[in-house]
């Protein structure tokens, strides 16, 4: 992945972090949460259709961010929290060349092919 991406990433993530500094949430919960989106990866077990699906609605930042501004616009701080760890591992991700998954297989990304 071109160094640009990368970085672009690497921005993003640092701010999802500042948006979790906001919050008045000890900092264990977003170490402790930060790998729960990889629980899309389960829909693999099934087929291939499956786990893109759960995988993208889990990593996807569009998903991320409407979650969080809900929270803002309602002022529900577990949805602000969702939607500030979502974001932020997605870009994590990303930032690692793990794209959003097209049906095919789980190596094969919106990025690239993974490992390549």
């Amino acid at each position: 992945m071109k160094t640009t991406l990368k970085l672009e990433e690497a921005v993003m993530l640092a701010g999802g972090i500042f948006a979790f500094s906001l919050q008045e949430i000890s900092w264990w919960w977003f170490i402790g949460l930060f790998l729960v989106p990889d629980i899309g990866m389960l829909g693999y077990l099934v087929n291939n259709r499956i786990g893109a699906i759960l995988y993208n609605a889990f990593h996807h930042k569009g998903i991320a961010v409407i979650l969080g501004l809900t929270g803002v616009f309602y002022n529900v701080e577990g949805l602000q929290l969702a939607g500030i760890i979502l974001f932020s591992h997605s870009c994590f991700d990303r930032l690692l060349g793990y794209g959003l998954k097209y049906e095919k297989g789980f190596k094969f990304t919106h990025l690239g092919e993974i490992g390549k």
